[in-house]
């Protein structure tokens, strides 16, 4: 019978480590000299060894509309534990990274026979629990039992129905772990009567002794089950309940400062110097630079609240940056650039057609203001934030009302900055209004302005060229760097020749001369295939890796992704995360996402994300062990450690 499968992902506190004893006749693997275990005559060499597993319904047959308990339970060997679940760790109890999560899948029949609210699933009571050398830790030990709550349709087919259930957890004791298991299969078979036939007891009822009856009333009731959202910046976990409200309102407050920090991005940062200038030519009139930065920030949050529809509303469009991956769009936001720094910053003295400054949109008026803030917000979706991700991603599978509250928190966020510098307009007044300095803050913003247009033009024509998983071209860098090394040039030069006073000349010659420097030497990194020998992705290539028994680092980037690419230069091209995918029996994988490449799409999808950089490593049997979208050379190192499982407990660090 098919199935259809909901997991339920849960994360542990734990370590991924491998038997680290020798094995003598007759005992279990892993296990210290000396023990003995009832499970010793155990066929399996991993994690189940020490640790039986079952799963048991209240009723072997119950009636049409019933309520149906069922337990998981992991029985372990004395002295062994296993994991515990995402979220199950008691507070004050320490966190590793790199964990190996209790993790269980449930499965149920596509015929409408059960309903299972993994939701509402109890994991068992975690204990403390010492590891040799490095401290105490959350644990599940002896007998321990999950409870889930099933229910059976009024309308249920009669008739013998399977309910499976697919684990994955990790057997360790005080000093050493088992390899851990993954994807045990268990299933439950259960014969469902017609309504008003009595149900027939079990004979293993002893073990729903402690099961929440209460969940039921809650159910029937309406309640939501817990909906945890787990917020990951650089091995910083933030888990939010967003079922509750103040959980719901936790998450905007911070998808909120995921769109504040949007501003800090490379795709933005370039842009606001203008919008600083042109708030500073009103600064005189505090309450038209007022209004002029709510128009603003009200075009930044329509586009956001737009983009969040787009993804609730309309079939296939389920990117933040998918815009980004059509050549055409973002060929068009070049040239728009372009005009912009032609048009805006008064860069050449000539007369250019009346189109262009059609598309100009003036600082002073409503219109214009509102323009720019959509511009600006359209020019961040290549980049993502700390706390982006993980919301975004999460939204989208909710409704539309949701999905709308969660864009318009993230636009919110990101215009924050521009309502605060036209609130106060005191912390603009230095900037210069006239004269030759504001001429050449134009001029070099004007030269930045147009190495953004040949970045976006360039990686829009590299798009509509590639064809996946063939690389796409880097050549537009070259032009990139030649608009950085001339604006850094100029303000050099400039600087020299308007400036008598000699601080001046040296702050702002150093400035011109390090923009000229890091866009001549960042154009040759950029265009660097680097050291790491990528694999380009396809679904066959993923497969052949996982089934030749390797370890897959999978990173998600793009041409236009510049978060991705400064991930790539000071994490992934460190050399000890190259020194650990040099092996043999590590692969790493790149899905380029520059072109129309659904295949990637599609796999993205699949890690359950909405937006890139992105990175996923996974242990050769297919399992996640690690995924990030900001991430430490630590992080990397640590969780291609853990998919192969060459750490032993003891040689960790606290």
């Amino acid at each position: 019978m098919k199935a259809s499968k909901r997991t339920i992902v849960i994360l542990s506190l734990g370590l991924l480590v491998p038997m680290a004893s020798a094995q003598s006749p007759g005992q279990s693997p892993g296990l210290p000299p000396g023990f003995s275990s009832p499970f010793e005559q155990s066929q399996y060499s991993d994690s189940r060894a020490q640790v039986q597993t079952s799963v048991k319904a209240a009723y072997v047959k119950v009636p049409q509309g019933s309520d149906l308990p069922v337990v998981i339970i992991f029985d372990m060997n004395p002295g062994w534990h296993i994991w515990t679940q995402k979220g199950g760790t008691p507070e004050g109890v320490d966190v590793f990274d790199g964990a190996i999560n209790t993790e269980i899948v449930i499965e149920i029949p596509d015929d409408g026979s059960l309903i299972a609210h993994e939701g509402f699933l109890q994991w068992p009571e975690s204990h403390v629990t010492p590891i040799a050398g490095l401290g105490d830790f959350a644990a599940f030990e002896g007998l321990s039992i999950a409870y889930l709550p099933v229910t059976i349709p009024t309308d249920a087919p009669l008739g013998e129905t399977t309910l499976t259930f697919k684990l994955t957890f990790q057997t360790c004791n005080e000093t050493v772990c088992l390899a851990p298991t993954s994807d045990h299969e268990i299933s439950l078979s259960i014969e469902i009567v017609a309504a008003g036939q009595p149900s027939t007891d079990s004979d293993s009822y002893d073990v729903f002794a402690d099961f929440p009856t209460d969940v039921f009333g809650k159910i029937r009731g309406g309640e939501k089950a817990p909906d945890l959202v787990v917020l990951d910046i650089f091995g910083w976990k933030i888990p939010i309940n967003a079922a509750s409200m103040i959980g719901f309102i936790m998450l905007l407050l911070m998808s909120g400062l995921g769109g504040f920090l949007l501003n800090l991005t490379p795709c933005v940062l370039p842009i606001i110097p203008l919008k600083i200038m042109g708030l500073s030519q009103s600064a005189g009139n505090r309450t038209k630079t007022f209004l002029l930065g709510i128009a603003m920030s009200l075009g930044v949050v329509a586009f956001w609240i737009g983009l969040g529809a787009a993804i609730a509303l309309l079939a296939g469009f389920t990117s933040t940056n998918q815009l980004f991956q059509y050549p055409a769009f973002t060929i068009t936001v070049g040239v728009i650039i372009a005009l912009m720094s032609i048009g805006m910053c008064g860069l050449f003295s000539i007369r250019l057609p009346q189109f262009v400054y059609a598309i100009n949109p003036g600082h002073d008026t409503y219109h214009g203001s509102f323009a720019f803030g959509i511009m600006t917000a359209v020019l961040s979706t290549p980049c993502t934030a700390p706390f982006m991700g993980a919301a975004a991603a999460w939204s989208a599978t909710q409704t539309p009302s949701t999905v709308l509250c969660v864009f318009g928190s993230i636009g919110s966020g990101m215009a924050l900055p521009y309502l605060i510098l036209s609130a106060f307009p005191k912390l603009i007044d230095r900037m210069p209004r006239t004269g030759p300095a504001s001429e050449l803050i134009k001029h070099v913003m004007g030269l930045l302005m147009l190495a953004a247009a040949a970045f976006f033009i360039g990686v829009g024509i590299s798009g509509a060229m590639v064809d996946p998983p063939s690389p796409p071209s880097r050549l537009y860098w070259w032009f990139v760097g030649a608009f950085g090394v001339a604006a850094g040039g100029w303000l050099t030069y400039r600087t020299i020749q308007i400036s008598a006073k000699t601080l001046n000349r040296a702050v702002f010659g150093s400035i011109g001369a390090v923009m000229l420097a890091i866009s001549a030497f960042g154009s040759v990194m950029l265009i660097d295939k680097g050291p790491i020998d990528w694999v380009y992705y396809t679904a066959d290539r993923f497969d052949t890796a996982k089934s030749d028994g390797h370890v897959v680092l999978m990173e998600f980037t793009a041409e236009w992704c510049l978060n991705c690419k400064a991930l790539e230069k000071s994490v992934l091209r460190n050399p000890r995360v190259v020194e650990a995918l040099a092996t043999n029996d590590v692969i790493p994988i790149k899905v380029d996402l520059t072109g129309n490449n659904e295949d990637g799409n599609a796999m993205l999808g699949e890690v359950k994300r909405l937006t890139i950089p992105l990175l996923v490593i996974f242990a050769p049997d297919g399992r996640e062990v690690f995924k990030g979208d900001f991430y430490t050379v630590n992080q990397v190192v640590e969780a291609i450690r853990n998919a192969r499982g060459d750490t032993a407990i003891a040689s960790r660090a606290p």
